[in-house]
């Protein structure tokens, strides 16, 4: 039995943890991803993280450690959630394009004696991108399962980012260096 719970079905962040080998389970239960509007940027990916971890908790071991994320994406103070189709991505990309942004995640992890939650912050600019190069990168990889219509690991990372400022892991859903040694307080 894995001493630690990925509350997440991420394909990025279940890989993260396996490059940082990790041994891990995956286990998720539906949770509530709203959050209260008052709530700073990086207060809403904690809360998130925090709720996702909170719902996992309760239905596993005692002796069991839950991590959960959140990631988000903001321009000009606003969120810019998962698109849910074609359009929306694309007018998501034509937002960021030739934009900075930043990308915070949320980390939530705890056991029933302990919680830690923290975030991270990494700044990002995307070249302009052209209306053909963003329709590309929408067709072929359907972004709408990601916070800001992309994942720096697939193409649109590759040709559209001019330049991050912080934990590339982070934009991928997991600062995995930050959640290691913060894992340290637990004792393992």
């Amino acid at each position: 039995m894995a001493q630690y719970i990925l509350a997440s079905q991420s394909p990025r962040r279940k890989q993260l943890l396996e490059w940082a080998e990790v041994d891990f389970e995956v286990f998720v239960k539906e949770t509530d991803e709203s959050f209260p509007p008052h709530l700073a940027p990086r207060d809403v990916a904690e809360h998130i993280a925090r709720q996702k971890a909170l719902a996992v908790l309760q239905s596993v071991p005692d002796d069991r450690i839950v991590i959960a994320a959140d990631t988000i994406v903001v321009l000009d103070s606003e969120i810019i959630g998962k698109p849910s189709e074609r359009n929306e991505a694309i007018n998501v990309l034509s937002r960021l394009s030739g934009q900075h942004h930043q990308v915070i995640t949320g980390v939530a992890v705890m056991n029933k004696e302990k919680d830690l939650v923290f975030s991270d912050v990494t700044d990002v600019e995307f070249h302009i991108l052209l209306p053909a190069q963003i329709e590309y990168y929408v067709d072929k990889y359907q972004p709408y399962d990601k916070a800001g219509a992309y994942a720096i690991q697939e193409w649109i990372g590759v040709v559209g980012v001019k330049c991050i400022k912080g934990d590339f892991y982070n934009v991928m859903g997991l600062p995995v260096s930050r959640l290691m040694q913060s894992l340290k307080e637990f004792g393992v």
